[in-house]
């Protein structure tokens, strides 16, 4: 008999939250119930008095499957603390005031300087310069303030002789022309975008592309009401009022000359070049936008939030035409009905894959930081996280897969940025909005233990399936059997409404499995692909030659194109 009480864990493990009598030293189910135990288990009533302090204790029920090797993130990727606060309210305070000694580092951008220091700017408005980051434990760190009196900040970048940064009204270039490490020229490196007063006109990045022009991208306001209203340019034609150039990615060349070059963006909090140099942004799930989602920019592409168009008509757009947008409709039909609209690269499944996509990260590191070299990696707030992200192209356009990745940082992960070593400076902060972890801000470093996770390296499509790549061979009695694998597909709508339920659901058969010689590659045929649907895979059933079941067996493929 089962307890209700027990839970499952992966295929096989179970628990059960047992009561011990100290007297007697009988055992029985916390809940009362009369489920007859799989095992005997003797306990010593001394020994219970003298080491138990409570009467509560958790002991395994059932033996876990031979086959599963259990593991913990922590063993392959371990994360060193370099400044988090002592309490979650430390950066609220009314009286706050940045000094070596207690800063809230609130970080809203990061450089990576060299290989003993990173520049960090905060939120609230300064870039400070930390060195001795990369000291293990880092006891030394020293703090030097670099610039200040900046408008929230979102992004940092190190570029020649210089930091830049993305002001609220404006993208900034600050020098230090004496070499003390502080800041002496403060310069508008570009500017022209809309501000209303809306506290959600945020500015991102900047980042730089593989052909060394710097990418911003624009918050859309929100709710824009009163005065902001007189702030805004509006589309004749649709009635779209925003201010200008909102929800907009824009390009600013060596000489700054900035130009728009797509839209539809809402929370746009993450910039990222790949290997090829291509550019991509995160967006963040609510009005227009399904769920969280990665997108590649380029000239003339429109993603999902149709506020942005109030700008279509200014001098300089890419985007024309549109005379009308279909709101309630399948993603896939919409795409029919708006020729403009272009789907994500990666769609991120709501909770299961995060709640708030933030930054954007390039494994540049030769393989320093594990198996995924050219990989990208992608910052998550609300639950504190990173997710990983293989992309390839099918006739042209980017799609690909995302995976979890690390789980339990400090506090919301916004900033990451790769250090000389490989590692992973990664930057966080709340701004007081909710999040898992145990602070509100701070700055950690993410570090590759030299051991390799049994992982899914790659998902690629095939034209009857897709090809599974991994970190280690694979058991081939597992791998084969197609009842390791499960696998469903679904879409979402495409409306003014937040967010979207996942629609159109469909479990999908694998019909055959072929397993590669070197154990490194599985082929799976499969029944009912369907394009511009994210296929959302399930491996936990298979296990490594040594054993080990995948540390993170879900994957979630946006099939824009079928091969």
């Amino acid at each position: 008999m089962d307890c209700p009480h027990r839970s499952r864990i992966g295929n096989s493990d179970r628990i059960a939250i047992l009561m011990v009598n100290r007297r007697t030293g009988r055992i029985r189910h916390a809940c009362n119930c009369t489920a007859a135990f799989e095992r005997t288990i003797l306990i010593s009533p001394v020994f219970l008095a003298r080491r138990l302090s409570a009467i509560a204790v958790l002991i395994a029920c059932c033996a876990a499957s031979p086959a599963r090797l259990t593991a913990d993130e922590n063993d392959y990727y371990r994360l060193i603390s370099i400044s988090t606060p002592k309490a979650q309210t430390d950066s609220r305070s009314k009286t706050w005031k940045p000094a070596p000694d207690g800063l809230a580092l609130e970080v809203s951008g990061m450089a990576v300087l060299d290989s003993n220091r990173v520049a960090v700017a905060i939120r609230k408005g300064e870039v400070w310069i930390l060195d001795g980051v990369y000291d293990d434990p880092p006891n030394n760190v020293r703090y030097r303030k670099f610039a200040s009196a900046l408008h929230e900040p979102l992004g940092l970048l190190k570029h020649n002789d210089a930091l830049y940064t993305a002001q609220r009204t404006e993208l900034t270039q600050l020098k230090d022309t004496d070499g003390d490490e502080v800041a002496d020229e403060y310069l508008t490196f570009a500017k022209g975008w809309g501000v209303t007063g809306h506290y959600h006109e945020y500015a991102y990045g900047p980042k730089l592309d593989g052909d060394g022009n710097m990418w911003l991208t624009l918050n859309i306001g929100m709710g824009l009401k009163g005065n902001q209203l007189t702030r805004t340019v509006r589309d004749p034609t649709l009635g779209f009022q925003q201010g200008k150039w909102r929800g907009w990615g824009m390009k600013v060349t060596p000489s700054g000359n900035m130009m728009p070059v797509c839209a539809g963006m809402r929370s746009p909090s993450g910039i990222g070049a790949n290997a090829a140099g291509d550019m991509f942004y995160t967006d963040q799930q609510g009005n227009w936008v399904a769920t969280n989602s990665l997108h590649h920019m380029r000239d003339g592409a429109f993603f999902h939030h149709a506020e942005a168009l109030a700008s279509m008509t200014q001098p300089g757009s890419t985007i024309r035409g549109v005379t009308s947008v279909p709101n309630g409709a399948p993603l896939p039909q919409a795409l029919e009905q708006f020729p403009q609209l272009k789907p994500p690269a990666v769609w991120f499944p709501y909770k299961k894959m995060g709640q708030s996509a933030t930054d954007i990260m390039l494994d540049d590191s030769g393989g320093k930081f594990g198996p995924f070299d050219g990989q990208l990696f992608i910052g998550e707030f609300t639950q504190a996280s990173m997710s990983r992200v293989f992309l390839e192209q099918v006739d042209g356009e980017y799609q690909g897969a995302c995976f979890p990745f690390r789980s339990s940082f400090a506090s919301a992960v916004l900033r990451m940025a790769q250090g000389t070593d490989g590692s992973v400076f990664v930057g966080l902060t709340n701004r007081g909005w909710s999040s898992l972890g145990t602070a509100s801000y701070g700055l950690q470093r993410l570090v590759w233990t030299g051991k390799t996770p049994f992982e899914i390296k790659e998902m690629r499509a095939q034209p009857d399936g897709f090809e599974l790549v991994f970190t280690k061979p694979v058991d081939a009695q597992t791998a084969k059997d197609v009842q390791s694998y499960a696998m469903n597909s679904y879409t979402y709508l495409y409306h003014s409404t937040y967010g979207s339920d996942e629609i159109q659901q469909q479990n999908l058969d694998v019909r055959t499995t072929t397993v590669s010689g070197d154990g490194l590659r599985v082929q799976l045929q499969i029944d009912g692909l369907r394009e511009l649907f994210v296929h959302e895979l399930v491996a936990a059933g298979i296990r490594s030659i040594n054993g080990e079941s995948l540390l993170h067996p879900h994957a979630y493929y946006t099939l824009n194109r079928i091969p």
